[in-house]
């Protein structure tokens, strides 16, 4: 039975134990005689015992409430002790903070933020794995990822997201596709053989296709990968073209393809699982990056 104690039923105990009369208890305690009296009488149905015996003194412990009385003092001590959840030092945390993130992320955003965090939390561990979305929401709930970095159309249903910045499209290839600096129309990109990076779920939609058809044009894809950084290394191999985040640019062995038009970037967030708010490591986790989003490059 002893289980059924609850917190207030400790509460009611240390105020008795110190009042000795139910009024000044519940005085003490901001509540209603009433309400006293009817904890107490749920404490001696839960323990058994009567606890305190009126005199005429007030109330008095009996010998099993004396017994337990520095038990209840313990126990509201160790409550009281309990710190807040933001209460608790960053310099103080020691554990592991799993990231999941592209490629892109783990370049534009996790390297300073690694950086950042030694010099703030330096007792925490850092595990990057790449991103992926199926088992995401299950590895979070369960502990496994902490934060993923990613784009918002990758964050499945279940998840938080705070947004951090907005990427921009920019077209490459491995050799100039226009004589002098005008644009290359989009009838003539269409042309050429696409690569697509496609970083969760292996696709050769890519994400510029529906922009395309929104355009009256169909583009031929011939190539997809899971991987920014790799896709840069096959169209400098290639006669392909691609679409690229702006911020992994200008690279070598690439040229830029100057366009009429470009379809719509990508924003990239920060997702989480609910239960981790509030964490106090989050918390600065997403304060720092979304500091950085208007100076990453």
């Amino acid at each position: 039975m002893i289980e059924k104690l609850e917190l207030n039923h400790l509460r009611v105990l240390s105020a008795l134990y110190e009042q000795r009369t139910v009024s000044a208890a519940a005085e003490a305690l901001d509540v209603s005689q009433q309400a006293v009296s009817l904890q107490l009488k749920r404490i001696r149905e839960i323990l058994g015992d009567p606890l305190f015996v009126r005199t005429g003194h007030g109330m008095v412990p009996t010998a099993y409430g004396q017994l337990i009385q520095p038990h209840v003092r313990q126990l509201l001590a160790l409550i009281h002790a309990m710190p807040m959840p933001m209460s608790i030092p960053l310099v103080d945390i020691e554990r592991t903070l799993s990231i999941s993130a592209t490629d892109h992320a783990q370049r534009i955003i996790v390297g300073d933020l690694i950086r950042e965090l030694r010099r703030a939390a330096p007792r925490v561990k850092v595990k990057i794995s790449n991103i992926e979305s199926a088992g995401l929401v299950r590895r979070m709930q369960e502990g496994e990822i902490g934060v993923a970095f990613t784009s918002n159309g990758y964050v499945p249903e279940g998840l938080l997201s705070t947004p951090l910045f907005t990427e921009r499209y920019v077209c490459v290839a491995a050799r100039p596709l226009t004589e002098g600096p005008g644009a290359l129309p989009l009838e003539a990109l269409v042309a050429h053989d696409f690569l697509v990076v496609s970083p969760a779920v292996p696709s050769f939609d890519g994400s510029a296709g529906s922009w395309f058809e929104q355009q009256g044009l169909r583009r031929r894809v011939v190539a997809s990968v899971p991987s920014f950084f790799m896709a840069l290394e096959y169209l400098r191999q290639s006669d392909m073209v691609a679409f690229m985040p702006s911020r992994l640019l200008p690279c070598e062995g690439l040229f830029e393809v100057p366009l009429e038009k470009y379809p719509p970037g990508f924003q990239v967030v920060a997702a989480y699982h609910p239960s981790a708010m509030p964490d106090p490591l989050l918390t600065w986790v997403l304060d720092h990056v979304r500091a950085q989003r208007g100076t990453a490059r």
